[in-house]
């Protein structure tokens, strides 16, 4: 696709595409914002577009770019939500965060180093074969008995959160 077929397209198909968004979002700053990513995503990919495929690709990117900002918005929503709804009762928050430490702390130092990394920090498994330095399968394998230990720490009737 040519400079000159993408402004043919973006001139042809920016309020169709703009409609759609906004018909399913219901929110005009968040429909513009989808369709300039759908657009941004055209011309960055531009030269491997088909210009007779150019509506269909368009639409295809539209949608994807709605669902996730959907996503995004739910994600945002319930973090939002959780943090005004979680209020632990019965039990003080200190007593909890200090059984969570006396369980991390039976933990090995590799073990507790994954889980924190794993559980705390998002990595994903990979990152943290590459971090410490042991392979994909390990960490899965030291990880999982981690989490077993703590399991069987927490559930502990004198534990019991």
């Amino acid at each position: 696709m040519t400079e000159r077929e993408y402004n043919e397209c973006v001139n042809t198909y920016a309020d169709n595409v703009y409609r759609f968004i906004l018909k399913n979002l219901r929110h005009e700053e968040d429909a513009r914002d989808v369709v300039q990513t759908t657009f941004e995503k055209m011309w960055i990919h531009r030269e491997e577009i088909d210009t007779q495929k150019s509506k269909s690709y368009l639409f295809t990117v539209a949608y994807r770019q709605m669902i996730d900002h959907i996503r995004k918005v739910k994600r945002i929503q319930l973090k939002e939500e959780f943090n005004e709804n979680t209020r632990i009762q019965n039990q003080p928050a200190s007593n909890i965060k200090k059984i969570l430490n006396e369980a991390l702390n039976r933990l090995s130092e590799t073990q507790r180093s994954l889980v924190l990394l794993k559980d705390y920090e998002g990595y994903s498994y990979e990152e943290i074969g590459q971090i410490t330095g042991l392979s994909e399968s390990q960490v899965k394998v030291y990880l999982h008995r981690a989490r077993t230990q703590l399991k069987n720490f927490l559930v502990s009737p004198e534990n019991v959160i």
